[in-house]
């Protein structure tokens, strides 16, 4: 089964991210003014395709990848596209192309190196791979873009997760945490406890007290790169089994401007008008 999961997974696509309803989805194609004083334009190239292995099992292939058209920069392009090393050609045929080999690869992988295990399988089943990326926000020359995965292959569920990376479209490179707070990672790991229960995962008490905590995997949660923010918080986002267990789902904790008084990067602070 290694095979098929070498395919499933877009190699370090994932950490596979999200608070979904704090920043608004962006459309598919948008055009707006960035900091560069560019147009700054948005488009994509997905792949969706099927193929029936034999009466019981059917394979299903679905990915989506973000154009950038008016980004130039190499280095900011090489970090945006740095979840699989494999893409070498950003413009939109070259995207394309990517896709198309990476459909027949998933669909080879199942069909010639796991004959025996599909063998085995006696009732209908669908397997599935499903990738994209999605622009969640751009505002104040960074832009927000979210890789989420999902992956059947038989067993009780699927497994899916997602990683959150934001861009300084400015500076042209991928932000760290360092760009934003001093703030030891100690320090903000006692605050991601603190605040593990303000954002309901749907894990909730008969009186319907959100309990996150009583289903962490882990002593402390960890200040970990897969983050994003807003004009309200800074969001550190969880994939199923990373610090809770799977009935918990993903997992987005809030650390708030104001609990990070004192320790915001000059410029960060200046660019998002935090007060």
């Amino acid at each position: 089964m290694k095979n098929i999961f070498a395919v499933l997974t877009l190699s370090s696509f994932f950490v596979f991210t999200s608070c979904k309803k704090e920043i608004p989805p962006v459309t598919k194609t948008e055009k707006t003014e960035n900091k560069t004083s560019e147009e700054f334009v948005v488009d994509s190239v997905k792949v969706n395709d099927s193929t029936k292995v034999n009466n019981f099992l059917t394979l299903s292939f679905t990915s989506k990848v973000l154009v950038f058209p008016s980004l130039k920069n190499k280095i900011l392009l090489d970090s945006i596209y740095s979840y699989d090393p494999r893409i070498k050609d950003y413009s939109k045929a070259g995207l394309q192309a990517f896709l198309e080999n990476q459909k027949k690869d998933y669909f080879n992988s199942v069909k010639n190196d796991n004959k025996d295990w599909v063998s085995d399988i006696t009732s209908a089943q669908t397997w599935f791979s499903n990738s994209d990326m999605n622009l969640k926000s751009n505002s104040n020359g960074y832009m927000h873009i979210q890789y989420g995965t999902s992956a059947y292959i038989g067993g009780a569920h699927d497994e899916y997760g997602y990683s959150e990376k934001v861009f300084d479209l400015k500076n042209n490179k991928k932000l760290e945490l360092k760009d934003i707070t001093s703030m030891p990672k100690s320090k903000i790991e006692a605050l991601l406890m603190k605040n593990i229960n303000k954002i309901n995962s749907g894990t909730t008490d008969e009186n319907g007290e959100v309990k996150n905590s009583e289903m962490l995997l882990v002593d402390k949660i960890p200040a970990i790169d897969n983050f994003y923010f807003d004009d309200k918080n800074l969001y550190f986002h969880y994939s199923p089994y990373e610090i809770a267990a799977f009935a918990a789902g993903d997992i987005t904790v809030p650390v708030s401007w104001e609990e990070l008084k004192g320790t915001l990067n000059t410029e960060f602070k200046e660019r998002m008008k935090i007060k």
